[in-house]
């Protein structure tokens, strides 16, 4: 996937930043499955590693619900 602008990625990947924190879920199991969504769709735009993302997004999301619960 080509984009023109570096800028293009950069809206990409504060978009999908903003999504993963405002879809907290209700379970930890909820946390993990939505922050590893977050964390592949953001590894698939900088063209990085799924399983990483994927890991990354879900410890991330999870240890933010964690740390802040009313925030989620």
């Amino acid at each position: 996937m080509q984009y023109r602008t570096p800028a293009a990625k950069v809206w990409i990947l504060a978009v999908l930043g903003a999504t993963a924190l405002s879809a907290c879920g209700d379970s930890v199991a909820e946390r993990a499955l939505y922050g590893a969504g977050a964390g592949v769709a953001t590894a698939a735009v900088v063209d990085g590693n799924l399983g990483t993302g994927a890991v990354a997004g879900a410890a991330a999301n999870v240890a933010y619900c964690e740390l802040y619960p009313s925030r989620c």
